[in-house]
């Protein structure tokens, strides 16, 4: 294979796997969900037919995944601002010491400090907003889980 096929070949490769993950993505989501409604649907129809009461559905069952603002926890800001900090400070000086020095005499160095920045920036908002949401997050998951186990287990 000479190197003009091998220049066109990867681009198509590319785009082709880049497409097919996405359409691979799509379906295994709509396989899981079209599961979990027949699974859900057999349920709702085996209490029907033995007299029981219905299960309760939990309050995500129908929520759309895509419409639901993300509930990204505010410890993963700061594992992001941690990485990008440390890949940036440990590139800069590999990038300086190799003497990677342009014609015109900038440093080629200092687009390591790109990353570092970012990560800057993820840990100050994890430090002045992000420690009060996870903590805000975690007790609201705390009243929901109690809530949870008190109508399981109701008083006698």
């Amino acid at each position: 294979m000479n190197s003009d096929n091998l220049a066109i070949s990867i681009p198509i490769v590319a785009i082709v796997m880049g497409v097919g993950t996405g359409m691979l993505s799509i379906f295994l989501k709509y396989r899981k969900r079209r599961e979990m409604f027949a699974l859900y649907h057999q349920e709702r129809m085996a209490a029907i037919e033995k007299g029981i009461e219905l299960p309760h559905l939990p309050e995500d069952f129908f929520r759309d995944e895509e419409a639901a603002p993300s509930r990204r926890s505010p410890h993963r800001t700061l594992l992001t601002g941690l990485i990008l900090v440390f890949i940036g400070l440990t590139l800069f000086p590999a990038l300086y010491f190799t003497r990677t020095h342009t014609p015109e005499g900038a440093d080629a160095s200092l687009f390591a400090l790109i990353p570092a920045g970012i990560g800057a920036a993820c840990l100050i908002y994890y430090f002045t907003v992000g420690r009060k949401l996870a903590a805000a997050m975690e007790a609201e998951e705390k009243a929901r889980l109690a809530e949870a186990a008190r109508l399981r287990n109701p008083p006698a």
